[in-house]
């Protein structure tokens, strides 16, 4: 088994986080991910209130193991996910897009984890300062909103740069990435895309079954115009986008233009849903259980960290 100091955090068995993911992650997949071990956490997403505290209700109902909630900082619901995590006593909370430090005391206070998600050494020096319990260091190579550094270079200076615990995310789907995460001095991983393709994941099939059949070049990043560039599967709707960003359309054009794209792909809509997902779309070739991908990642962890030793030299020479 392996465990590390988010293991003791977290309460959980396997330092593995299933990443929030709006509309995605409801609490079947949360369920499954906790009941396994790891850490299964809802997306809040710009969901409205009343329907992100019935999801929270129903994991709470469903498992007494730890689990968490994602939201991003630019919901405009923001204050009143705030109040559910705190009412509620949410384990963990995660959070992303953004600088979430004036909701960290009242959420620790209240009993719950802290981990921000950063995309730079600077958000995340900021935010343990501002008391954060552990940092998501997620690389470009995620899907869904992202930031420009990717995870191999980006995880190990937050890890230099930090006292808490770090967990690695973008680009990880399976025990490699665990095991190179190890090596980079993250405590953890967390994977988004990887567990789209759970049979506890509600999307629809035709979400699952683009994922499967993705390749290393499948991926595309828009909306660098905004500010805010998202990572998708390329289809009809990511060309359209990359047309009207080439037509110096407003900004206000644009977003109307992506409003609901996601919920959209979620559905199935294979023309004008943004299918986000990362670039380890490539890696993932089947749709497994919760607990059988889990049990998975970790047994493959172990055996790529046994094999290591015998890259090691002696001063002599041999091994």
């Amino acid at each position: 088994m392996i465990h590390t100091a988010l293991c003791d955090l977290l309460r959980i068995d396997h330092p593995i986080l299933q990443g929030g993911m709006a509309w995605v992650t409801t609490p079947d997949l949360v369920v499954a991910v906790s009941e396994a071990g790891g850490l299964g956490i809802i997306g809040a997403g710009n969901a409205p209130p009343d329907l992100v505290e019935q999801y929270v209700k129903q994991v709470k109902a469903r498992t007494s193991r730890p689990f968490g909630l994602n939201f991003p900082m630019f919901s405009p619901y923001l204050d009143e996910v705030v109040a559910i995590c705190i009412r509620e006593k949410v384990p963990v909370v995660t959070t992303g897009a953004g600088n979430p430090s004036a909701y960290i005391a009242p959420l620790k206070q209240a009993g719950t984890r802290v981990i921000p998600v950063v995309a730079s050494v600077a958000l995340a020096k900021r935010l343990e300062r501002a008391g954060a319990d552990a940092l998501v260091a997620e690389g470009g190579e995620a899907g869904g909103h992202i930031g420009d550094v990717y995870t191999f270079p980006l995880v190990p200076q937050v890890v230099d740069a930090v006292r808490i615990p770090v967990i690695a995310a973008g680009g990880i789907a399976d025990g490699r990435g665990l095991a190179a995460a190890l090596a980079l001095g993250a405590s953890g991983i967390q994977m988004g895309t990887r567990f789209i393709c759970t049979t506890e994941c509600a999307v629809h099939l035709n979400y699952k079954e683009m994922i499967v059949k993705a390749g290393d070049r499948s991926t595309i990043t828009t909306g660098h115009s905004l500010g805010h560039p998202v990572r998708a599967l390329r289809n009809p709707m990511t060309r359209k986008f990359e047309e009207m960003e080439k037509q110096s359309l407003t900004q206000e054009q644009l977003i109307e233009f992506g409003t609901g794209k996601l919920k959209a792909a979620v559905d199935g809509d294979m023309i004008e849903g943004s299918f986000m997902a990362g670039q380890s779309c490539g890696l993932v070739n089947d749709i497994l259980p919760c607990a059988e991908l889990i049990r998975r990642t970790v047994a493959d962890a172990e055996e790529v960290l046994l094999r290591l030793p015998r890259f090691i030299s002696s001063p002599g020479g041999t091994r």
